[in-house]
């Protein structure tokens, strides 16, 4: 929130400068740490300027449903309706949302409240995306799946029934093992009913401060086949 736009521009180029030199062409970069509509507003403002003034592709990603802000005093519905009733439908107005994404988990927000935060988002005629069954198995994959989404990301708790909604709606699983590494995490994805239902994979970096703080896609693909048992093939 302190954080100016300059600032946020020149962090962001430098890391999209480390990237391109590893070959990447397209990023994705998500808000949610803002969250509030000016702070979350400034950030996908400087994702769209990256995406003009640097060669990589930016995609932005509202994920203002990321945490439980300040001043709540722990009630998730009354933060949710401010998502989707003020920050969701202004920050779309102003062409600053290519997708929206919600942390679906017990420390994030209900399968009930995303369901409410996906709605809005379809209505407005916006791809859906979720954290889903990082720490615990919700459900969240399922109703990603349900609403035709891009993607689930983490997944460590997925279940059979997760992994066939998914493969059903073409729902890419996307595998992050920075954050798995970074968390000490133990319950690897269930990778052999991801290949048995021939669910799409996608390995990224998860780059962000509080859990992977990791700007190397190939340090990730390495991870992917040493920590999650990948063949390099699939990882590639």
């Amino acid at each position: 929130r302190m954080a100016s736009h300059e600032a946020l521009f020149v962090l962001g180029k430098d890391r999209l400068n480390a990237l391109l030199a590893q070959g990447v062409t397209t990023v994705e970069i998500k808000s949610g740490y803002g969250l509030d509509l000016e702070s979350e507003r400034k950030i996908l403002e400087v994702a769209r300027l990256l995406g003009q003034h640097h060669p990589i592709t930016v995609q932005s990603t509202f994920l203002g449903a990321h945490a439980l802000p300040p001043g709540y005093g722990g009630n998730a519905d009354d933060y949710m309706d401010l998502v989707i009733n003020q920050m969701l439908p202004q920050l779309y107005q102003e062409g600053l949302i290519d997708a929206v994404d919600v942390f679906c988990e017990g420390i994030g927000f209900s399968v009930a409240q995303s369901r409410r935060l996906f709605a809005a988002a379809k209505a407005l005629g916006l791809p859906v995306k979720a954290h889903a069954e990082q720490l615990s198995s919700l459900g969240g994959a399922s109703l990603v799946a349900e609403f035709g989404g891009l993607s689930a990301d983490h997944i460590e708790y997925l279940t059979e029934a997760d992994v066939a909604a998914m493969a059903q709606a073409g729902t890419v699983a996307v595998l992050l093992p920075g954050a798995y590494y970074f968390l000490r995490e133990t319950k690897m994805p269930p990778i052999d009913l991801l290949r048995q239902y021939q669910v799409p994979m996608a390995v990224s970096t998860d780059l962000n401060p509080g859990t992977s703080p990791l700007c190397n896609l190939p340090l990730m693909l390495n991870m992917a086949c040493t920590l999650f048992r990948l063949t390099p093939a699939e990882a590639l």
